[in-house]
């Protein structure tokens, strides 16, 4: 099933994702709907509060970037075989340099900046058999994970911008909000 995209604007962007009890839903199910909807819209990650559901729970598949056709994008290990789902992560460290990249995100189309992240991460998630992991990622996956797990706090790769680059982008900000972007996948916007 795919679900439509939740826009910018939406308050369940903004609130700190519930973990999920186990059993309290088919995990499986729920997270092959997710990457089904991911994979419809081209992205690279999403989380359960960008379909509406204010669950700890994201999924990530990072290998299409590695797919890329063009001969001067770097190949990126960390993100062979990066095809995952979090269930009630926790981040439990972040460190090395922080470094700048381009990030976008579904729910806020046709807007992407510069967010700068640390390069690695060490995170306790659950998997959809319930199994407890806890792992270490870098680069790309790193940053990957860093971004869907901000969605689970309530927070957005737009917080990370200056205040005069938020301003600039106000208006176009606000008319996502109202509905007035293209996006080639479905998109739920707020009611205002």
């Amino acid at each position: 099933m795919i679900y439509p995209i939740i826009a910018y604007g939406d308050p369940v962007l903004r609130k700190r994702a519930q973990d999920i009890e186990q059993g309290s839903l088919d995990v499986k199910q729920l997270s092959e709907d997710m990457f089904e909807t991911m994979y419809k819209a081209s992205g690279v990650g999403l989380a359960a509060p960008q379909i509406g559901k204010s669950i700890r729970l994201f999924v990530v598949d990072g290998t299409p970037m590695n797919d890329d056709e063009d001969p001067d994008d770097e190949h990126d290990p960390s993100l062979d075989g990066f095809k995952k789902v979090f269930i009630n992560p926790t981040i439990l460290n972040e460190e090395g340099d922080e470094w700048a990249f381009e990030e976008g995100c579904l729910s806020i189309p046709q807007i992407r900046a510069e967010v700068y992240r640390p390069e690695r991460v060490k995170i306790r998630y659950f998997d959809t058999d319930w199994n407890e992991h806890t792992e270490e990622y870098d680069g790309m996956a790193a940053r990957i994970i860093q971004h869907e797990y901000d969605h689970l706090e309530g927070k957005l790769f737009t917080d990370y911008m200056s205040p005069l680059k938020r301003q600039l982008l106000k208006k176009k900000l606000a008319d996502i909000t109202k509905g007035k972007v293209k996006a080639d996948y479905k998109m739920k916007f707020p009611k205002i």
